[in-house]
């Protein structure tokens, strides 16, 4: 079953500098989790411990981040980034002791060796063991999937295809995928970078050559070019039949409603795909009945999103104000 690592709250941070404030952390950590997304990377866009080893003081410290998320350990999709070059065994007996549910070992795919340690290190506490091959193109997937292979044996219980300057083409990230479906038992996961405008089209790629997770980061934030939108992530899986059971509508009213104003006010931070736009993109309705959706949203109290979904599968060419009003009576009746 296809799932969804949503890494916002760690390589987003670098919008607003290393990490983001404990109110904007929270807020993303509810919508997520309310959502039903399966995993959440969290905390200084560095890693744990970057804030003391690498100076990356532009965030929360560590403990901030790991108190706050004290609420939302027993679900068991919070975790933490760990840069292998910055890996001290304490930080991992800090993130065990506060109730991680995973560390991601993150290192260029050049120097897997690098994160045998931190995996032992991480496996000897009870937490698991995810890896993020960093610039995955500076290798060839053979030698990735021999990679895969040694960390696998070190008790490895994830590996993350990362294409970090968003320089693979879909045809590449099949062929890895592949590769590596074949040489170890462990999920596959594909972190996209958008900056050939390929985010999606390599996510689909990756999904349709086997990967068992795909990253991506709200409205899109990341480093650079930014991530797969992992609202637009779920919305297109959603179009094959996966992640059926994420509730896109209401991550979707969290990210018009709250994120986007929040990122405006405070970041200058601009959405490039508004939930509007996306929800165009899911149903085939046209703009032009913008207007009109959103004002029957807001009179009868249903979720704007939702709606046009509902409409948009009797009539998406031109839907009437009576259609959209007796779906939005539907709707708020439960049927």
């Amino acid at each position: 079953m296809l799932k969804i690592m949503d890494c916002t709250l760690r390589d987003g941070a670098n919008v607003v500098g290393k990490g983001f404030p404990a109110d904007l952390t929270d807020g993303m950590i509810k919508a997520l989790l309310a959502a039903n997304v399966d995993y959440i990377e969290m905390g200084n866009a560095g890693g744990i411990g970057a804030y003391e080893v690498a100076g990356f003081t532009k965030a929360e410290t560590d403990e901030t981040y790991l108190d706050l998320i004290q609420p939302y350990v027993a679900t068991g999709k919070v975790g933490m980034f760990l840069n292998a070059k910055r890996y001290r065994e304490k930080y991992v007996e800090l993130g065990a002791q506060k109730g991680l549910a995973f560390l991601r070992v993150g290192v260029d795919a050049d120097e897997p060796d690098l994160a045998l340690e931190p995996i032992r290190s991480i496996k000897a506490r009870g937490v698991k063991a995810f890896y993020s091959a960093m610039k995955a193109y500076l290798v060839t997937p053979e030698e990735l999937a021999e990679s895969a292979k040694k960390l696998e044996a070190a008790g490895l219980d994830e590996f993350t295809v990362m294409d970090s300057a968003g320089c693979m083409l879909p045809e590449e990230v099949a062929k890895t995928v592949e590769l590596l479906k074949k040489a170890v038992h462990i999920p596959i996961a594909f972190h996209c970078h958008n900056n050939l405008a390929l985010s999606a089209a390599n996510a689909l790629a990756a999904y349709r050559a086997g990967a068992d997770i795909l990253d991506g980061g709200l409205m899109g934030m990341a480093r650079s070019a930014g991530n797969l939108p992992t609202e637009a992530g779920i919305a297109l899986l959603q179009k094959y039949g996966e992640l059926q059971d994420v509730n896109l509508y209401n991550l979707l009213s969290y990210i018009a409603e709250e994120l986007e104003p929040k990122m405006k006010e405070r970041y200058d931070y601009h959405n490039p795909l508004t939930p509007f736009d996306l929800v165009l993109g899911i149903t085939g309705l046209h703009s032009s009945k913008g207007k009109l959706f959103k004002q029957v949203a807001k009179e009868t109290g249903v979720n704007l999103y939702q709606l046009m979904v509902h409409v948009g599968k009797i009539d998406r060419k031109n839907p009437s104000e009576e259609l959209i009003r007796s779906v939005a009576a539907k709707i708020k009746e439960g049927k």
